[in-house]
């Protein structure tokens, strides 16, 4: 009786306890997100090869099977499977990361979380992950990207620049 008492009070599962729910909805959301932009880019794409938005972006479906940006892309189950690990891996590692995390970096951590369980569903889900934000200038193109990656990167990056005025 008494450890129960216990885990109710001190919540042995740090993410059950009220004031973290706000993160879970940011995890959600995020995911969710990603998700819709996926499925209606892939319903679209189906008919058309690139939608014309305007002289800078252009939505053109590209399946990555790699990591960010198409690094490390092949066709061998073995490195596939062995990414998949490893993001598996990191994902674990960024749910601990935001049990033992403050306030904000546990938003940031939370901001990368939803992303990364977008692009990890898709490998899971489709063996591959659906880039298609094309921007562009002239003939350059950047890397074809998706809304995970956005809040991927976004997290990363204000996760930086939190820690380097923290220490500062």
């Amino acid at each position: 009786m008494n450890f129960i008492k216990h885990f109710k009070e001190k919540s042995i599962l740090p993410l059950t306890q009220k004031n973290n729910y706000i993160y879970l909805l940011i995890i959600a959301s995020i995911f969710f997100l990603d998700r819709y932009s996926k499925i209606k880019i892939i319903k679209n794409q189906s008919s058309e090869n690139v939608i014309y938005l305007n002289d800078f972006i252009n939505l053109d479906l590209v399946w990555n099977t790699g990591i960010g940006f198409g690094l490390f892309s092949s066709n061998s189950n073995i490195i596939y499977n062995s990414i998949t690990a490893l993001i598996g891996s990191i994902i674990i590692f960024l749910i601990f990361l935001i049990i033992k995390s403050k306030n904000i970096d546990k938003f940031f951590f939370s901001v990368i979380l939803g992303g990364a369980l977008g692009n990890f569903y898709d490998r899971i889900i489709y063996y591959a992950v659906p880039d298609f934000i094309d921007i562009h200038y002239q003939k350059f193109h950047w890397f074809t990207f998706n809304i995970a990656d956005i809040f991927i990167t976004i997290g990363i990056i204000t996760l930086i620049i939190n820690d380097f005025f923290k220490n500062e």
